[in-house]
């Protein structure tokens, strides 16, 4: 019997294209199922998260998941990448050297981890098996899933963080996934290393790749349409003092 994305505890978005909002962060993870091939878009928060969501995309792609896009390099999006063994890993240029298990990148991941309350074991043990990306986006990449089925990745930062990477998805309707440069649950979250000077004219970016009638998957909160991007790209200026 054939299982359907929302038996799994996913939406979909568009024909092949879905995304489930994982618990405790409520961060979006995006799956884009090819003929023969499939793209998993954030790892989740720990290995066990990964593992979990790498089993139910692999149920709904029906065959395993061969690529992995990383949309920043925060715990919550990426500390279950090594659950992903043998995928593809793509991530925005820069990125591998926060994504390197000794650097103090990695150690700075898990200490934000455990100040926004992971077990400290499994901020340990997903910092041990870290996963450093392997293709790197400088412009823009374009993956072939089968079947006709492309993706397109997008370096469009800096912005919420300095290697932010956005996957577009062609069809009707286009779908954008925006990782954190984008969040509808909440005011978007500017760490240490965000480059709020720099965040208006990413969310320009991400506007101009997805076009007005795209779909936007945030990386937080529920799925939006262009408008409300070009609202918080207004509120984003107005909040860092950024000149139109």
């Amino acid at each position: 019997m054939t299982v359907t994305w929302e038996e799994l505890g996913w939406e979909r978005v568009a024909t092949g294209v879905g995304r489930c909002r994982l618990p405790v962060w409520d961060c979006t993870a995006g799956l884009v199922v090819g003929a023969d091939a499939a793209l998993v878009i954030d790892a989740g928060s720990s290995l066990g998260e990964g593992a979990r969501l790498r089993m139910r995309a692999e149920e709904l792609a029906g065959h395993r998941v061969t690529h992995l896009a990383l949309t920043h390099p925060h715990f919550d999006h990426v500390f279950g990448a090594a659950a992903f063994a043998g995928a593809e890993v793509f991530a925005a240029v820069g990125a591998e050297s926060v994504l390197t298990r000794k650097g103090r990148g990695a150690e700075e991941l898990r200490a934000d981890a455990v100040r926004h309350g992971l077990d400290e074991t499994a901020a340990a043990e997903a910092v041990d098996t870290l996963v450093r990306p392997r293709h790197l986006v400088s412009g823009e990449w374009t993956l072939d899933l089968g079947a006709g089925r492309q993706v397109l990745l997008a370096n469009v930062g800096p912005g919420h963080t300095a290697h932010d990477l956005a996957v577009l998805v062609p069809g009707s309707p286009e779908v954008v996934f925006c990782g954190d440069l984008v969040e509808e649950s909440g005011e978007p979250q500017a760490g240490p290393d965000a480059v709020p000077s720099h965040w208006p004219a990413a969310l320009d970016r991400l506007l101009a790749f997805g076009g007005e009638d795209a779909l936007y998957v945030p990386g937080h909160g529920a799925v939006v349409d262009a408008a409300f991007v070009r609202a918080q790209r207004e509120a984003l200026a107005a909040r860092f003092g950024v000149s139109p």
